[in-house]
């Protein structure tokens, strides 16, 4: 059975699956707010504006 992405200590349950509990499940989303779940680009890339053609 696989484990809780977040705590790793407890099986996943199904009302939070991937997640052992709420509280795993809020960690995760509250990391999705943040931005810890970025990915990183060098500082040197500006980003293109759309409406260049």
């Amino acid at each position: 059975m696989a484990t809780c992405p977040i705590c790793s200590k407890a099986p996943a349950t199904p009302p939070y699956r991937p997640f052992c509990s709420r509280r795993c499940a809020d960690l995760d989303l509250q990391r999705w707010f943040t931005g810890a779940y970025r990915i990183p680009v060098p500082e040197d890339e500006t980003p293109r504006d759309v409406d260049e053609g």
